[in-house]
């Protein structure tokens, strides 16, 4: 093993205390996997309310922080727990005007709320006198805490000289707000030309002060390097580029289990999959759709946004109900966009024989489709990792999606799913009718790559190596 290493992990979400996309899952699973390899990771969140109302093996402490701010001390409680099935401790700041809310994101004081999470962090390490090796900060809500530990925070003994990787999960979101912050911050310093006049941009800050930086996936990592994935941050990225490297997320592969799995009436694994038809047909008649074992059965859970390439999908999910390339049968589950949802709304009731729209959050619901789909569709316009590829490889469903970021990393055209690569219909529908092709004609190749996919290694305990080379990279 590598030397063991304190880190200070600092996250908006955890699952499964709070989560709303990939960075949850991240948040709640690599410092386990780190865990496992030696190192001491403790990871800080705010206290949401439902932590404040009371959550399960989460508890108060007597630890009162005192955070300094430009609007003087904020006084800030701190809740303590462990990650499911680990040692890992978790502690939650308690403020309740600023945490104590319904939602995670979407409020106007959200850079204020972040910076504070930030800020509390440091100063909650300082108050356990556990002096970290680094700080591994997750997206812009975390990157104040880069930028006052590599400006105002090399005053202090306790701080100085500590490291920091920032990790990347989606460009797009960057955290703009008023120059105030640093105000409240007690941040002196320049502005950078990804930021416009009294404007500071969190994600270029990260970026800017990091030790190191990653992405989650490797092509992601090039993408966001160019004009056309970059975000406005292409130029400040190529800056960095020595330090900027590309690791994939892995899937929980104790929760995403066929095998084990709870939600699913039927267990399964790649060396019997009769249990997945089983789940196909508990599916089919869940979702009111005729059980038939002849017919395959395309899924999609997904949010439903631009990025996620929906404004393609219309044409060929019209043609494929349509029976053009042969019957099938298609079932999507999320919520976004009100004009994805009219258009799922509307496609569902006009092939109401062979497609269901679940349009609400259904995490009991998600898992059934994986089992019982023989098709996963992702034709997202950029994906910085992706989970939904791996977890339904992980459950046998062949993915069909676009090859960008983690989707073209994870992939493989003919051995484990279908890929294309110009971001517009026809291509798509050309992917889609490569996999009905071959679920039709040639079920030996078919089932070889479902096997493929299950056994396909995406746990987080291999790239928790990549983290730890990373990490190792980042305390020289």
């Amino acid at each position: 093993m590598e030397r063991a290493l304190k880190v200070l992990f600092v996250s908006a979400e955890v699952a499964p205390f709070a989560k709303r996309g990939g960075l949850g899952d991240v948040a709640g699973a690599l410092p386990k996997a780190l865990r496992a390899l030696g190192h001491d990771v403790r990871v800080v969140m705010p206290a949401y309310a439902n932590i404040e109302a009371g959550y399960p093996g989460v508890n108060g402490t007597d630890i009162i922080l005192q955070v300094p701010t430009g609007s003087g001390r904020i006084r800030a409680g701190v809740f303590a727990g462990t990650l499911p099935g680990s040692d890992v401790p978790v502690y939650f700041i308690g403020e309740r005007n600023l945490f104590n809310r319904p939602e995670v994101y979407g409020y106007w004081d959200d850079p204020y709320r972040f910076a504070f999470l930030s800020r509390a962090a440091l100063d909650l390490a300082a108050v356990l006198n556990w002096r970290p090796d680094l700080l591994h900060a997750h997206d812009w809500h975390a990157a104040p805490a880069v930028a006052w530990l590599a400006t105002s925070g090399q005053a202090f003994d306790f701080f100085r000289g500590i490291p920091s990787l920032f990790t990347i999960h989606n460009l797009a979101h960057q955290g703009l707000t008023s120059w105030n912050i640093f105000d409240y911050l007690g941040i002196q310093t320049h502005s950078l030309l990804e930021e416009r006049y009294g404007e500071v941009n969190f994600m270029a800050r990260g970026i800017y002060h990091a030790t190191q930086i990653n992405t989650v996936s490797p092509s992601y990592a090039r993408e966001i390097m160019t004009r056309e994935g970059g975000a406005n941050m292409e130029g400040l990225l190529r800056h960095r580029q020595r330090d900027l490297h590309g690791i994939l997320n892995g899937i929980d592969a104790d929760v995403w289990n066929p095998a084990t799995d709870n939600h699913l009436s039927f267990p399964y694994d790649q060396h019997d999959l009769t249990g997945k038809a089983s789940n196909k047909r508990a599916l089919q008649r869940l979702l009111g759709l005729p059980e038939r074992d002849d017919v395959p059965l395309l899924g999609m859970v997904s949010r439903l946004d631009y990025q996620k390439g929906l404004d393609i999908l219309g044409e060929p999910l019209h043609l494929l109900l349509n029976g053009m390339a042969g019957e099938a049968q298609f079932v999507v589950l999320g919520t976004g966009a009100q004009e994805y949802e009219d258009m799922f709304r509307h496609m569902a009731h006009y092939h109401k024989e062979k497609m269901t729209a679940v349009l609400a959050y259904s995490g009991g619901l998600a898992p059934q489709i994986y089992a019982g789909s023989d098709m996963f569709l992702m034709p997202s316009r950029f994906e910085p990792c992706g989970l939904g590829q791996m977890i339904a490889m992980r459950y046998g469903s062949v993915p069909i999606v676009r090859a960008t970021g983690g989707l073209a990393d994870t992939v493989s055209e003919g051995h484990t799913g279908f890929l294309f690569y110009p971001m517009d219909s026809y291509a798509l529908w050309q992917a889609i009718q490569r996999a009905m092709y071959i679920y039709y004609h040639d079920k030996a190749s078919w089932r070889q790559m479902q096997i493929n996919g299950m056994s396909a290694d995406f746990s987080w305990t291999r790239f928790a190596q990549s983290y730890q080379q990373l990490y190792e990279w980042t305390t020289r």
